[in-house]
């Protein structure tokens, strides 16, 4: 029978797991797979590792129960972008940055930000269209969770500018303390169409560890440049904690409209201007 060498198994009965490979193996036989299994053993979840793609079904059912794929651990921290994200992935597991990208475009429905940062064990020899919709699938599902736990509900529009939010939060925040008094900012900006000017969104990509310079400031036409324009940028600049997604959601209550760092590297914010001078100037 032809397989992945790489698959997945998740959670649940034999029967489940049986219907589960079916819908993407036309060689699995729920009723007569699933007999031989209640002799062979019962499967294990997780990731096996097949050995190859043309096995026979009695190697296929034997390794359901026996195999487990050798892992790699790859971490995706907060604040760090999809771009970087990729290019750790094709180092470490050896895999094609050019077909990772092609999947992760036609796969995930923002540009960046939606692969949620966690330490994920991924499975040496897995193809890079299987690692992409792993990723994008387990990420969509705790997206889901979080908006309904949050909001109550999960309206796809609604969440991505939440998102949004949070990934300048999460560039721009010193801690996560920080994290909704900058939120407030930000509400307070957009709420009197005052331009966000603020650094971190022009980390987006490729640019995640590039030091913001005013040349970049002048020269930077894109419309993550939010000294140049008003509004959001159009997709996430980053990877967002639960943290920052939290004080897109619940911001605190201020005026502040400035915040500049702090010997300490805190932030110092302010409600005026001239506030924000002087506080440049201590």
């Amino acid at each position: 029978m032809k397989t992945q060498k790489i698959i997945y198994v998740p959670q649940g009965g034999i029967a489940k797991i049986i219907t589960q490979l079916g819908n993407f193996n036309a060689n699995i036989f729920p009723f007569t797979d699933k007999l031989l299994l209640s002799f062979i053993g019962y499967p294990q979840t997780g990731w096996i590792d097949m050995g190859g793609e043309v096995i026979t079904k009695a190697d296929f059912l034997y390794k359901l129960t026996h195999a487990k794929a050798a892992l790699e651990p790859i971490t995706l921290i907060p604040g760090e972008t999809s771009y970087i994200f990729l290019e750790q992935l094709s180092s470490n597991l050896n895999l094609s940055l050019k077909d990772l990208k092609k999947y992760y475009e036609e796969f995930s429905p923002i540009e960046d930000g939606w692969i949620i940062p966690d330490t994920y064990n991924i499975p040496i020899g897995i193809n890079e269209k299987d690692l992409i919709l792993y990723l994008v699938n387990v990420s969509k599902s705790t997206h889901k969770e979080l908006s309904n736990k949050l909001l109550n509900s999960h309206d796809e529009k609604h969440w991505n500018r939440i998102l949004i939010i949070a990934s300048i939060i999460q560039k721009e925040s010193a801690s996560i303390e920080e994290m909704p008094i900058v939120s407030s900012v930000i509400y307070n900006r957009l709420k009197i169409n005052m331009r966000l000017q603020m650094d971190g969104t022009l980390n987006y990509g490729k640019f995640s560890h590039v030091r913001v310079t005013p040349q970049r400031i002048k020269e930077d036409i894109s419309l993550y440049n939010t000294y140049m324009y008003s509004g959001l940028p159009p997709s996430p600049v980053c990877s967002v904690s639960k943290e920052a997604i939290r004080a897109a959601v619940s911001p605190i209550q201020s005026d502040y409209l400035y915040f500049v760092k702090g010997e300490d590297g805190n932030h110092i914010f302010s409600k005026t201007y001239r506030e924000h001078l002087n506080n440049i100037k201590k």
